[in-house]
């Protein structure tokens, strides 16, 4: 089967949807955004375990569908690359797309906001639209034909994040991530056009083979001047800060929570966010030549995390509380991009891709539940009445928290052992190392105080001085049928909560069950190489090492048993102080000031108002100097018309006198120049 269907399927379930789907009974589009993503799945599967049957040195397939572009020296071809990089990342794309999916035909069954079924038939168009993008991207042989994935991401992203319009936080969300990642995007492409400039092609085997045996060509850049390995390689950590979500242009994902859970957990666990990690990786015979820039990388990194993981404590929005989460897990597959760790970065992206999917699709289940309550200060004793939901969610949050033997503590720790590693090249390591070592701790802080928060105690939804997050993702669980006040929504549905809990149907608990599994066991595919191992426990790392010779190195060399200790207990300790912060409802409910603590507001306070004041400085140039000449001009002109008016009489007398003293001027004048007096 080729490569080219992965694409297509679900392409062609854009395209039913967006064209017949509103004329579709209600549950009909989402079986076809379904089965259009499973198919993919398996095509995906199956072009997987063909690859793996090759010998090493052939893991690698190229299709080409057609000649792109042939301009002089300028050709770019529509080519499919199916590689280990490729082949794991397709596999995440379209496996846990299609549980979202699968979520997604019960979650959004019962939006009454959309009664005749239209905008249920537009969401999965965009979700099919998404994965076929997202595949584009991961499958492309080149720069140019990744950018059209990358830029097609962005799009659907705008479309799902948006998807209840009529509100307007979530337009002013879609605007925001749009506009934001924009900027990534713009020195992506610069970067793109940089390095087709120095190595005359676009084609990774090109670039790469340039970089390997003739990295002196990438010194001096173009002309002895422009580009060169630190620029073209700074361009692209620009792009992938935007699309990856890493400090400064973190701000459009939380924000991101406005659309639907199954979009956050699409964007957030398996997809977009990871493309600016793919991205790097993927270049990773660039980077390799700029050492300085690495270093910037995980400096950024190192900084998304600690921030996003602070942030993450302020919050009691069950969703922003992911949201932040996701931003600094980003921030840790960037630290290990950064150390030359490409391998456990895309290791981490892997168990990322599993237990934050499970925690925001179970973050939904509790606001299915709820009927649209999002602020965790609300819930409490959910245990018992979502018993799939709760134990789900406690796998996926042990997973996130770095605790063993769940899959986030060996991915994590191998991104901490390497980032430690790498000191041996820069000094500055040690400190990224120590900041990863904090923010693990964090990570586990908060995310037991959010379990415990939402599963444990009694319910304090009926506690007085609380105020529930607003947010449109409550409008498909209640009963109106049409667009209410948010605050009636809540106020309507919290007085029947306690009474009206139960667990969500299958369709929406099996994926939940999927996930968690891949939450529990997916890290004993990256066991560390500990002597007496059985190779099948580091089949992750044996099957990438071959793009990574470097890491491969790296991943061989001793165990550092201190980092593993280290890890190990901070996993299990932040876990637990944070379950005992929840379950004392008094500490669990931090004061309004905490909020303070927010990146948005951080943002806010500086770079946006620097903006402003930018803005304002301009304007003022515009208006009084440059507004200013060309009024002082028109002004003249109209004055001097006024006055050339007053001239225009309309009597035969006062234009035959003109005429007369005009003459006699102009004969004065003569006379003066032929006969001087």
């Amino acid at each position: 089967m080729p490569l080219a269907l992965i694409i297509l399927l679900p392409l062609c379930g854009f395209l039913i949807n967006g064209l017949i789907g509103r004329r579709l009974p209600r549950p009909v589009p989402g079986i076809i955004g379904c089965i259009a993503v499973f198919l993919a799945f398996i095509v995906a599967v199956t072009r997987f375990l063909d690859l793996a049957a090759r010998p090493e040195d052939a893991r690698s397939i190229t299709e080409t569908a057609y000649t792109w572009m042939a301009v002089g020296d300028f050709n770019v071809q529509v080519s499919l690359l199916l590689d280990q990089l490729s082949s794991v990342m397709i596999l995440i794309i379209t496996g846990i797309g299609f549980l979202i999916h699968l979520y997604s035909a019960g979650y959004m069954a019962h939006d009454h906001n959309d009664p005749d079924g239209v905008l249920y038939a537009r969401y999965f168009s965009f979700l099919n639209l998404f994965i076929a993008f997202m595949s584009l991207l991961v499958l492309a042989d080149n720069y140019l034909l990744m950018f059209v994935g990358w830029e097609g991401v962005g799009l659907c992203s705008y479309f799902l994040i948006g998807y209840w319009f009529q509100f307007d936080e979530a337009a002013e969300a879609a605007k925001k991530a749009f506009i934001v990642n924009r900027i990534g995007d713009f020195g992506f492409l610069l970067g793109i056009m940089l390095i087709f400039l120095t190595a005359g092609a676009l084609d990774y085997e090109t670039v790469f083979s340039l970089a390997r045996d003739n990295p002196t060509a990438f010194d001096a850049g173009v002309a002895g001047a422009l580009g060169g390995i630190v620029a073209i390689t700074l361009l692209l950590t620009l792009g992938a800060t935007g699309k990856s979500a890493q400090v400064p242009l973190f701000v459009w994902l939380p924000d991101a929570m406005a659309g639907p859970t199954p979009v956050s957990a699409l964007i957030h666990a398996a997809t977009m966010v990871t493309a600016g990690v793919y991205m790097a990786a993927r270049s990773s015979a660039l980077f390799d030549l700029a050492d300085t820039t690495r270093l910037i990388v995980c400096g950024i990194g190192a900084l998304t995390a600690l921030a996003a993981a602070i942030t993450a404590l302020a919050h009691t929005d069950i969703k922003k509380v992911l949201a932040y989460s996701t931003v600094s897990q980003l921030g840790f597959m960037f630290m290990a991009i950064g150390s030359g760790a490409y391998v456990a970065a895309i290791f981490h992206v892997f168990t990322h891709a599993f237990f934050k999917a499970c925690l925001f699709l179970g973050a939904g289940s509790v606001i299915h539940a709820l009927h649209g309550e999002q602020d965790m200060r609300k819930m409490g004793g959910l245990a018992t009445k979502m018993k799939t939901t709760n134990i789900t969610f406690l796998l996926s949050g042990l997973a996130l928290a770095g605790a063993a033997p769940f899959a986030g503590f060996f991915s994590k720790d191998e991104i901490i052992a390497q980032t430690y590693a790498a000191s041996a090249s820069n000094s500055l390591y040690y400190l990224f190392a120590a900041v990863a070592l904090l923010t693990a701790f964090i990570t586990a802080i908060y995310t037991g105080r959010q379990y415990s928060m939402v599963f444990l105690g009694e319910r304090r939804d009926q506690q007085p001085g609380i105020t529930s997050h607003e947010s449109p993702e409550a409008q498909p669980e209640h009963a109106a049928q049409e667009i209410v006040p948010q605050e009636a929504v809540l106020q309507t549905d919290n007085a029947h909560n306690a009474h009206d809990v139960h667990e969500s149907p299958a369709v929406m608990t099996l994926p939940l069950w999927v996930l968690a599994a891949g939450a529990v066991f997916a890290g004993f595919l990256g066991v560390p190489h500990i002597p007496g191992v059985p190779a099948q426990l580091h089949a992750f790392a044996d099957w990438l090492d071959p793009l990574f010779p470097h890491a491969a190195d790296a991943a061989e060399s001793h165990v550092n048993w201190a980092l593993l200790l280290m890890g190990l207990v901070i996993g299990w300790a932040g876990w637990l102080l944070g379950r005992s912060l929840g379950m004392n409802a008094n500490r669990a409910m931090l004061p309004a000031s905490a909020s303070r603590l927010s990146l948005n507001e951080v943002y806010n306070q500086t770079v946006v108002k620097v903006g402003f004041a930018i803005t304002a400085v301009l304007r003022w140039i515009d208006e009084k100097i440059i507004d200013g000449i060309v009024n002082l001009v028109g002004g003249f002109v109209n004055q001097a018309g006024a006055g050339l008016r007053l001239t225009q009489t309309s009597f035969i007398s006062d234009y035959a006198l003109a005429m007369a003293v005009g003459a006699a001027i102009v004969i004065f004048l003569l006379a003066g120049r032929f006969w001087p007096l």
